[in-house]
Formats: structure tokens, sequence, C-alpha cells
């Protein structure tokens, strides 16, 4: 199999999905590498790297031009162009990206998103989601201890003592939990919020304590349990309660992290300009959701903006900013994924027997299977 790993053309990705090491895996099967040359360079992969791990280094076209093309992003319209019919594609390609998935379906291709995978035991290898996600909580407190002008850590100094630093996460999913675990390693005091109550044990178990916002009826405790990993829409009467509760705790904090996403929807709003307005002047906010409207109304993607005192970090990418080991991550997800489409021939098969294969298969031979 001719497998081609073009490098990424969307504005401040500097993800590769493939390395060294699933380059080695992949070239001992007998399959055949193309990745075009400075593709890993922004992610600490030299094109000699990937020479000696069996890959031919190659320009554009020649990567483009192949059987399996591997990617982060789904191809822009300027890469779409580009596609061969009869091309298979597996990446980041968005199910919800209308516009995208026509593009797909009218150059001809297959094209399998990753995002889209059941969240399953079986399929945790191959899951994208959390493996990005684990790594945007984690960069997002970096991000808010070198914004925050204070120590993170109480520090017992000969000039007096200073207070650990306040942080409050909202929405306790993968990345919430890294964020909890990288801020307590920092020395912070944290108090963490979600809507499944399932999350508490885990909350705690991290060190930080649960904010917890009683349920009053069995329609509320339904929707908080949630489906398939992710939390359902709530009944306004328990958010009224959330946000109540949530106020209290933001007034107080010295650095905010969000972190709450609903696919192919628009980020709720968890703190509102009101709540902003109420935090210290200093105070840090960083809006993992700003790339779908923000967590917060007065977040700007992909901008750092003061708003009454208080900094909003609206970064969009965040694993892209650590991209070392985003691509890493990564690159092992579409290894475990691709076992599932490539026979022991060299060939690639489309077993929609397969519920993981059947959930990620966006287009198939130019045919649009799911509408966005």
């Amino acid at each position: 199999m001719l497998i081609g790993v073009p490098s990424e053309t969307v504005a401040g990705e500097a993800r590769v999905a493939v390395t060294p090491e699933t380059v080695k895996k992949l070239t001992a099967l007998g399959h055949v590498l193309r990745v075009e040359s400075g593709a890993g360079l922004a992610a600490s992969v030299t094109d000699e790297a990937y020479a000696a791990a069996g890959a031919e280094v190659c320009d554009a076209a020649h990567a483009w031009d192949a059987q399996l093309l591997l990617k982060v992003r789904g191809p822009t319209q300027q890469e779409a162009a580009w596609l061969r019919a009869g091309t298979t594609v597996v990446g980041m390609l968005n199910p919800f990206d209308q516009a995208g998935l026509q593009r797909l379906a009218a150059a001809g291709v297959t094209a399998y998103a990753l995002e889209a995978a059941p969240r399953t035991t079986r399929a945790q290898s191959m899951d994208v989601l959390s493996s990005q996600a684990n790594i945007a909580g984690y960069k997002a407190v970096m991000i808010a201890a070198n914004a925050y002008q204070r120590f993170f850590p109480m520090l017992m100094t000969a000039a007096g003592t200073v207070k650990a630093a306040r942080v409050v996460v909202l929405g306790v999913g993968v990345a919430g939990l890294q964020a909890i675990a990288t801020a307590k390693r920092l020395g912070a005091v944290i108090e963490a919020s979600d809507v499944r109550p399932s999350v508490k044990e885990q909350v705690e178990s991290l060190g930080a304590k649960f904010i917890e916002v009683p349920y009053e009826t069995a329609e509320e405790r339904e929707a908080a349990e949630g489906v398939g990993g992710y939390a359902r829409p709530m009944p306004a009467s328990w958010l009224e309660r959330q946000k109540a509760e949530v106020a209290k705790r933001v007034a107080l904090a010295d650095v905010v992290i969000t972190t709450a996403l609903i696919p192919g929807r628009a980020a709720p709003v968890l703190v509102t300009e009101e709540m902003v307005q109420s935090m210290k002047p200093g105070s840090v906010i960083v809006d993992l959701a700003a790339a779908q409207g923000g967590n917060c109304p007065l977040t700007e993607a992909d901008q750092t903006v003061l708003k009454h005192g208080v900094l909003l970090v609206g970064e969009t990418n965040l694993p892209a900013l650590v991209a070392a080991d985003a691509s890493s991550l990564y690159a092992r997800n579409v290894l475990d994924f691709l076992k599932l489409i490539l026979t022991p021939e060299g060939g690639l098969q489309v077993d929609l027997g397969d519920d993981i294969v059947a959930a990620c298969l966006m287009v198939h031979q130019g045919e649009l299977r799911r509408a966005a």
C-alpha cells in the first residue's frame, strides 16, 4: 500500500499524522510511506528522521499521489483539488463539517473521521478526542500559569507567605481532569464543576473539591448521566442553580479553565460577562471551547484579550502548541485505526460489520454516508 503524508496547511497546525515510530511499524508490514518534506518540522521531526525510519521524503505532489492519505485536519478547499478519486483519507475530518464532507464526496474518495469512533473500550487506543484533549488540558494550565502574575503554589519566604492560586475547572472530561492534575502538581487549590455526578470521585481522587449542585427531579439526574461519555443539555432549572453556585466560586478564583463541549453544537455559556466582572483584576480565563463559540461570551477565538481586568485566552488548537507529543499520540491512534482497514495482504477493506469502521466512515467512494 502506498501511503502519503502531506504537510498540514491549516494556519497554526503544527501536528503531523505519522512519526518515525509509526513509520517503522508500517514499513515493516510492507507499506511504502511518502512523507512530504518538512511535514514534521513543527513537531520536532526532521526529514532525516523519517528517512532513517524507512519513509520516502518527497514533494507535496508525490505525497498526495497515494492510495491512502493520512492527515491531521480535513483537506481544505485548495487541498481537495489535489485528491484523486478512489483515494482513502484518514484524519480528524470533523463529522459536523458539512462543507468539508461534501468536498470529500465530490472528490470521489473514501474518508474516515477518527473523531467519530465510538467511546468504547475497544476503541480507546484510537480515541483521538481523548488523546488530544488530554494535551489541551495540560497546556491550558501551563498557559494560565504563564499569564497569571502570581505564583501557583503557596510559598513561605523570609518576606512573608504567598497564598496558593485558586483554580476553578468547569467541565470535567478528559481535558478537565488533566487540567486538575496539572494544576495540582503546580500547587494550586482547585475546585471543579460538571453536570455528571459520576465524576465527583475522579475529581476528588486528583485532590480537587467538587462543586456540587443538587438534583431536584428525575429528569435532571437522567440528563446529568449523559450518553456515550458526553453530557446532555441540562434542564433550565438545574442550570440556573449551577450558574449561581459556579458564580460564587468564579468570583473568588484566580484562574478559570473551561472545557465544556457538546459535539456539533455551540459551546454552552458557563462564565457570563457578569461573572467576569466579579473576578479579581489579574485573573485568567483559559477557554478551551473558543473554537465553538466559547464557554464565555467575551472569549475571542485565537486571541488573548483583557476584559474587565481579566485576561481571556481563546486558543483554538492547544494540542498544536505541544506538537511533538500531540503528534506522537495521534500517530499511534492512526496506526491502531489502520489495523482495521488494512488487510494482511496490504490492501484496503471497508468492513461495515466493524462498529468502529462503520462509525468513522463519512464518505464511501464519493457517496456521503452521513450528513453533518
